[in-house]
């Protein structure tokens, strides 16, 4: 289901006030896979800017949800008029007979008699109206009795219902959630966060067709995301779990998000590695470093299939991706002195993470693939999902099975040992006939293109491969053709997407068109 489609809950309150608590009701529909399926919350934190700038936009917003949620505290809020932004916001609902959740902060009548005269009137007002209210201590507390009213008008309003085991699973992540992602860094705001990073976040979840971008749509999205909170100066502080998702060098502050590897040319470890990398960067990128390092390690076979030399793996692209994303988003960081370790042998890929998978997940039900997901920093989780980075049907640990078998592999196994969970991927061991080409790999010359091509332009793609690049006067005399025939046969590859020119007229050497992104096209044939 699109985020188009969800029902959208809009929270209302004074937004300074009561940030933790906002922040608290997009954390608990981000880590509740339920709610997260159908739900997408709607906290209008800043108006961006129009050409004709509206004074109650959030008004406008406000009209485009299904549920309205409304936190008090002590505060009234800033009136734009005779009410406050949030009263207004409350009377709309009613008049759009909007299911509507009212929760209040404070647990004693001390805490009445401390808050704003205006604030105790709108209390009364939504008695009188017959709303009743829950009562809540602080964030943690306030988190259940969200999920319990919001599953309620789910059931009630919209007819769409959690299971037992959707049940059980949010009661389960909600238990087992470490603190430590969802503390927040009031020293450290969005500005410190890792540009690109943060703006793969904000193509997600505010960039919508036909939608203008804003400068602080990067607050916008971490804080819609239940990953940064609104200090009293109005730049968001972020928590931990951004921090480590965004941050340039998240090391800086948590030394255990660095990521150690190590490549040796023996099946055991030695005192000389053939290389090593500690790597600090954010979550989404310290995988692909880790990729980096993996291929700068391990041997490339070639494999000829028709008229392409394609430049094999030794391990499937698939499966390694897979385990180092479960590494980065399932590891316990509470454990300040461990690291993820990465180590490339001669005949086998190991990547050990902090932290034992989490109860009642058991290496016999990974073994099996007979398991539910389940993570101790479903805040980190749910974002690397939303990014595309992994998903949350716990089915990982089969695909990285199919992907390794697929390869001409066999099966990945799982261990523990001395407070690591460590992932096993044998290789090919020297043995590199039994790779498999992947069925999907983007070969230099697809079969279709190559079915249109004359045997001079199928011996012209071998040259390149062989050297690198070709010239017109090569093929003329190779070919013993004219100038002008030469010139159509390089031009139509050139048309066809395989080759690229490289300077003009007769002087022009052609080599591979360049990639958009890696793939089997080598600029020189491996020897």
């Amino acid at each position: 289901m699109s985020s188009m489609s969800k029902i959208r809950i809009f929270v209302s309150s004074v937004q300074k006030e009561l940030a933790p608590e906002r922040a608290a009701v997009a954390q608990m529909v981000a880590i509740d896979p339920f709610l997260l399926q159908h739900c997408e919350v709607v906290l209008y934190e800043k108006q961006p800017p129009t050409g004709k700038p509206n004074k109650k936009a959030y008004l406008d917003e406000l009209k485009s949800c299904q549920i309205y949620t409304l936190l008090l505290d002590v505060e009234y809020g800033t009136s734009s008029g005779e009410l406050s932004a949030t009263h207004e916001e409350y009377r709309l609902a009613q008049d759009l007979q909007m299911p509507s959740l009212v929760f209040v902060k404070g647990m004693d009548g001390k805490k009445d008699a401390s808050r704003e005269p205006e604030t105790k009137k709108f209390i009364s007002e939504i008695k009188a109206a017959g709303h009743k209210y829950v009562r809540f201590h602080d964030r943690e507390d306030l988190k259940p009795a969200l999920r319990d009213a919001f599953c309620q008008i789910l059931t009630k309003t919209f007819q769409i219902s959690a299971t037992p085991e959707e049940t059980e699973d949010a009661e389960h992540m909600i238990e087992v959630a470490s603190p430590f992602e969802t503390t927040l860094m009031p020293d450290v705001t969005y500005t410190a966060l890792d540009g690109d990073a943060v703006w793969s976040l904000v193509e997600v979840v505010i960039e919508k067709p036909g939608m203008r971008i804003w400068d602080d749509a990067p607050e916008q999205a971490l804080v819609t995301r239940g990953l940064a909170v609104y200090r009293s100066d109005e730049l968001a502080a972020v928590n931990r779990a951004a921090f480590l998702l965004f941050a340039p060098k998240p090391a800086t502050r948590f030394p255990q998000c660095e990521l150690l590897a190590d490549a040796y040319d023996e099946p055991k470890i030695s005192g000389r590695p053939k290389g090593q990398e500690t790597i600090d960067a954010p979550l989404l990128f310290s995988v692909e470093r880790a990729l980096k390092f993996i291929d700068d390690h391990t041997f490339h076979p070639r494999r000829v299939v028709g008229i392409n030399n394609l430049r094999l793996t030794e391990y499937p692209a698939k499966a390694l991706r897979e385990a180092l994303v479960n590494a980065v988003a399932h590891r316990n960081y509470d454990d300040a002195t461990r690291k993820i370790i990465l180590r490339v042998f001669s005949d086998r890929i190991e990547i050990a993470s902090p932290g034992y998978p989490l109860k009642p997940l058991t290496l016999a039900k990974l073994r099996r693939g007979n398991y539910r997901p389940c993570s101790r920093n479903p805040l980190i989780t749910q974002t690397l999902a939303l990014l595309g980075q992994m998903e949350q049907r716990g089915t990982g640990f089969a695909r990285m099975r199919d992907a390794m078998l697929d390869h001409g592999l066999v099966a990945p196994s799982f261990s523990e040992q001395d407070g690591y969970f460590i992932v096993t991927l044998p290789g090919p061991n020297g043995d590199y006939d039994r790779l498999r080409v992947p069925a999907d790999a983007p070969g230099i010359v697809p079969p279709a293109v190559e079915a249109a091509l004359n045997e001079r332009q199928k011996k012209i793609i071998l040259h390149v491969q062989q050297v690198g690049s070709v010239t017109r006067g090569w093929c003329v005399n190779r070919f013993n053709v004219v100038n002008d025939t030469a010139g159509r046969d390089l031009r139509s590859l050139v048309e066809l997407g395989i080759l690229a020119p490289q300077g003009k007229g007769r002087t022009a050497r052609y080599v591979w068109q360049p990639a958009e992104s890696t793939d089997n096209r080598p600029t020189k044939l491996e020897k």
